[in-house]
């Protein structure tokens, strides 16, 4: 993730280009950003089981299937070199190593274990980025077959900020919120994935149908959760559908007292309120 430092970087690139006053300025200050750090999940380590019946299919990349943060931006680096090295060579732009390093947010061994039968471990929040501004917590959620599937948690001296991330109930989250600020959750309408799929349904929609509902967080959740971790703003996020009017988000109200903000796009959420 860190987040935070990317958005530090980028505010004070932007102010230096914007001070910089000529065209030819403002290019050469976009041109001298260095190490911005990309953090995000590490290899999966096995692929996931097989739903229903039928034979099994290839995988994708059998050599390396699951591929992490890290590997993933280098093979992405590998496909675009072609017009990486011609703008390295003709125009001297400076080369993707200088530009950012990724990372694979280091969750401790002892919980990659079982990422097919126990995807989510009950464990204790790890810090993995910590500055002057900002420390970056994490935590695993269960999101399966998507693992490793995790949260995160921004402290800094204006207040503390959770992003779920995609999951169901979890109490890992809940953990990791508590006491926050804000905690930004997914959710979504069960009544709607019931509607989408009423019964009977084939084997492949009775996979997406249990995904659905397994792996995300309904309505009638997601209020309680936000009461348990005790946090003062529930901004609801990833809303599954998005289409649905703010009426129907409504009872994800229940159970909790504090202030709920329906997300919408470019919303400025006030740590202070």
């Amino acid at each position: 993730m860190g987040q935070p430092y990317v958005e530090k970087s980028f505010n004070t690139k932007r102010t230096q280009y914007e001070a910089a006053g000529s065209n030819v300025q403002r290019y050469r200050a976009v041109q001298s950003v260095k190490g911005i750090p990309i953090w995000g999940p590490g290899n999966r380590g096995t692929l996931p089981p097989l739903f229903g019946k039928g034979p099994t299919p290839e995988a994708v990349n059998p050599r390396n299937p699951t591929p992490g943060t890290k590997e993933m931006t280098n093979l992405m680096v590998q496909t675009f070199a072609t017009d990486l090295n011609d703008r390295l060579f003709d125009n001297r732009k400076p080369a993707p190593s200088q530009l950012w390093e990724a990372m694979d947010i280091p969750v401790p061994e002892n919980y990659l274990t079982d990422p097919n039968g126990m995807p989510a471990p009950e464990m204790e929040p790890f810090t993995f980025f910590e500055d002057d501004h900002v420390k970056v917590s994490a935590t695993l959620v269960n999101h399966a077959p998507v693992f490793p599937a995790l949260a995160y948690r921004f402290d800094t001296n204006d207040g503390s900020v959770v992003f779920s991330g995609d999951t169901a109930k979890c109490a890992n989250l809940v953990s990791l919120a508590r006491d926050a600020d804000v905690l930004v959750h997914e959710v979504i309408d069960e009544d709607w994935v019931g509607s989408l799929f009423p019964a009977p349904r084939s084997e492949a929609e009775e996979g997406v149908y249990r995904h659905l509902l397994q792996a995300h967080t309904l309505k009638a959740e997601v209020g309680s959760i936000a009461a348990e971790a005790n946090v003062r703003t529930l901004v609801l996020s990833h809303l599954v559908p998005v289409i649905q009017p703010e009426s129907v988000w409504a009872e994800c109200a229940k159970g909790f007292d504090g202030r709920m903000v329906v997300g919408q796009d470019l919303d400025v959420i006030d740590l202070a309120t």
